[in-house]
C-alpha cells in the first residue's frame, strides 16, 4: 500500500520545513531504539518514520513526492534512492544515537558507511539476527535483495546499467539481458575477504506516460487528424529510444485500429525482438476557423 509521508510525520502537505523536523523529532523520540529494545513493530514505526523524513526534509525529494504522488514515486525510488544523501550520523546524534560503529574512516581521512541499510535499524534495536550464513570451511555468504528500476529505453539499448551498493559508495554495472521482464532476478556475486556477497535485483520496469509494454510488445497511442482516418496517410511515430519511422495508415481505419510495426518492439529471448503497436485516435481540434465549418458542413449534407 503506497506510504502517505505526511501523514506518517502528521504534518499538513504545506508544512514548512521547520514544522516536519519538530514532527519528525517528536516521533523518533517516541520510537527511540532505547525506549523499544527488542521491539519489532516500534523498529519498523521508527523506520518509517526515518523514510518519511528523508523524503520531505530534502527539497528535491519532496518536490518528485509531491508531484508522482506516493504510490508513483514507490514505483520509482527504491529505498537506497530515498535514504541516499540522509545525513543518518548529524541526524540520529541529535537523538542521542551513536552511529560510530556503522562508519570506518578512509584513507583520505573521511567517513564510510559499513553497514547494509537494510539491517541498520534492526542493529539499533537489537531484533537483528542475521541473513548470513557460514559455511564448514569459514566463509560467509550474505544475500541482499533491491529493485533494480528500468525504462523501456534502457531495456531496448541493453548494455549496462550502473548503480549503487547499498550501504556503500561503491556501484556496479549490471549487464542488462535480452528479453528481461517485470519481477525476473537478476543475480551477481562478489567476493569481499571471507566474505561471498549476492546481490539480488528484482527488475521494475519504469511506467512511460506515452508507452506500455504487453509480453515483450510496446504500445503507444497515436493521435492523428480526421481527414487521415477516411483518406489515409503517411505517419511518423517515434520509438522509446527516440528513432523516427514512417508507417502508413490505410483509408478509413477506424478509432482504435491498431498498426503493427514489426521488430521494433522488446528484444526477447531466442533472437526474437516483439512489436511496436501504434493504436489510432482521432486528433480533436479545439475550434474551428470558419473555413473549416463550411466545409464540414457540406461533408454532413452528403452524409458524411
Amino acid at each position: 500500500m503506497p506510504k502517505d509521508y505526511y501523514e506518517i510525520l502528521g504534518v499538513p502537505r504545506n508544512a514548512t520545513q521547520e514544522e516536519i523536523k519538530k514532527a519528525y523529532r517528536r516521533l523518533a523520540m517516541k520510537y527511540h531504539p532505547d525506549r523499544n529494545r527488542g521491539n519489532k513493530e516500534a523498529e519498523e514505526k521508527f523506520k518509517e518514520i526515518n523514510e518519511a523524513y528523508a523524503v520531505l526534509s530534502d527539497p528535491e525529494k519532496r518536490r518528485l513526492y509531491d508531484m508522482y504522488g506516493s504510490a508513483e514515486f514507490e514505483r520509482r525510488y527504491t529505498t537506497e534512492d530515498i535514504f541516499r544523501g540522509f545525513d543518518f550520523e548529524s541526524i540520529f546524534k541529535d537523538l542521542g544515537i551513536d552511529l560510530g560503529g556503522f562508519f570506518e574512516r578512509n584513507r583520505r581521512g573521511g567517513k564510510t558507511f559499513i553497514f547494509d541499510l537494510g539491517n541498520l535499524f534492526s542493529n539499533l534495536f537489537g531484533t537483528y539476527f542475521g541473513e548470513e550464513e557460514i559455511s564448514p570451511f569459514g566463509e560467509v555468504y550474505e544475500t541482499i535483495q533491491m529493485d533494480l528500476p528500468l525504462t523501456i529505453e534502457d531495456i531496448l539499448k541493453r548494455g549496462e546499467k550502473e548503480v549503487f551498493l547499498p550501504g556503500t559508495y561503491e556501484t556496479i554495472k549490471i549487464k542488462i539481458p535480452k528479453g528481461v521482464k517485470d519481477g525476473q532476478i537478476l543475480r551477481i556475486k562478489r567476493k569481499e575477504g571471507r566474505k561471498t556477497k549476492e546481490y539480488l535485483f528484482r527488475v521494475k520496469i519504469v511506467p512511460d506516460s506515452g508507452y506500455r509494454v504487453e509480453d515483450g510488445n510496446i504500445i503507444i497511442e497515436k493521435e492523428i487528424p480526421l481527414t487521415s482516418f477516411l483518406l489515409g496517410d503517411e505517419i511518423e511515430v517515434i520509438t522509446p529510444d527516440g528513432k523516427k519511422v514512417k508507417t502508413k495508415v490505410p483509408p478509413l481505419v477506424k478509432p482504435g485500429a491498431k498498426l503493427r510495426l514489426r521488430g521494433l518492439g522488446l528484444p526477447l529471448e531466442g533472437g526474437i525482438q516483439g512489436d511496436l503497436y501504434v493504436i489510432l485516435q482521432p486528433k480533436i481540434p479545439d475550434k474551428l476557423t470558419p473555413e473549416q465549418r463550411s466545409l464540414i458542413e457540406k461533408l454532413k449534407n452528403t452524409g458524411l
